[in-house]
């Protein structure tokens, strides 16, 4: 067989060749231990979450169980109305105090869309002079949609008070069917728990993975 030599700038070549060779399969072979790693805490650690989470909705369905009778009770003793967003009870020390509530997302029926198109109506047929044109700019940012498609609450508020400031009869009945036509959807519930410490301040409990 032939003996191959190589020139010095070959077999430099030839080294640094070998060497890049060497290090991609390095590359491979972590990535490879990575994913598998990966894999293997995922699997390890997910059913201890999933115990986590179901004891955590548990315990919350038990503290609102225990309060039933103290929410209804304050019903009748306070005429609170049954669908208020939150209520919060306290010790009668006044150091630990428990609230329970619900977040709400806005939502509105069907009619909405004829609120909003009379709105319109009513808006294209303002002059178009600079105070106008004001006017219909603020309005129609008012009447744009979020994410999900739904008005948002607090915009609503906002054009009403332009209605009212317009004296508009027609624009005010516009946003009066906008208003009519809300229906909030409570999206989930929640339990605070707070207690004061030495200095009289007021300190949450972490209920949740991100407090805790």
């Amino acid at each position: 067989m032939e003996e191959i030599r190589l020139t010095g700038k070959e077999a430099e070549e030839f080294r640094r060749y070998r060497e890049e060779k060497e290090r991609k399969a390095m590359r491979e072979q972590n990535r490879d231990a990575y994913k598998q790693l990966v894999d293997e805490t995922i699997r390890e650690v997910f059913p201890t979450l999933q115990v986590v989470s179901n004891g955590l909705a548990k315990c919350k369905q038990a503290v609102y169980e225990r309060f039933a009778d103290a929410l209804k009770l304050k019903e009748d003793i306070f005429n609170t109305k049954p669908d208020q967003r939150s209520n919060t009870f306290s010790t009668s020390d006044g150091m630990y105090r428990i609230t329970l509530g619900n977040h709400q997302t806005d939502d509105y029926d069907d009619t909405v869309n004829e609120g909003i198109a009379k709105v319109k109506e009513v808006i294209n047929s303002f002059a178009q002079d600079d105070r106008s044109r004001l006017l219909v700019d603020a309005i129609m940012k008012l009447l744009s949609r979020d994410t999900k498609g739904n008005l948002k609450a607090s915009r609503v508020m906002q054009l009403r008070k332009l209605a009212a400031e317009s004296g508009n009869a027609e624009l005010i009945d516009g946003v009066e069917i906008i208003e009519k036509a809300y229906r909030p959807q409570v999206s989930k519930t929640f339990v605070r728990a707070e207690y004061k410490d030495e200095y009289g301040k007021w300190v949450s409990v972490p209920l949740g993975m991100t407090e805790a």
